[in-house]
């Protein structure tokens, strides 16, 4: 039987930060579930994949080359292929990401692996 995934129930079944959870794959697609805090990426390019990040909980900002974003629970945004960005992560926030299965990597994640 095909199961569901809640998206909350996911984001709150770890209290670690910064650990990428499969949610889950859509075509060459993973949807990924990450919680954040106190923590600014470099800026980096996904030069393959377009990136979208829903907000299941909290708020982050997302910094372009021309501006600022500011991302509330409820909020989503597709950030397109070869678009220069940098998430910043001032307080606790929990995330859906969805892009193509391999576009995270240990240089564009903080140094963090992806599960």
């Amino acid at each position: 039987m095909i199961a569901k995934v809640n998206l909350q129930e996911t984001a709150d079944s770890t209290d670690e930060l910064f650990r990428y959870l499969k949610a889950g794959q859509l075509n060459d697609h993973v949807l990924n579930i990450l919680k954040a805090e106190n923590r600014t990426l470099d800026f980096h390019v996904h030069e393959n994949s377009d990136e979208l990040f829903y907000v299941i909980e909290g708020e982050f900002e997302l910094e372009f080359d021309d501006g600022i974003v500011k991302m509330q629970q409820g909020d989503v945004i597709i950030v397109p292929k070869g678009t220069r960005h940098r998430p910043i992560c001032k307080s606790l926030v929990k995330c859906l990401l969805v892009e193509i299965d391999g576009t995270l990597t240990e240089g564009n994640t903080g140094g963090m692996h992806v599960k």
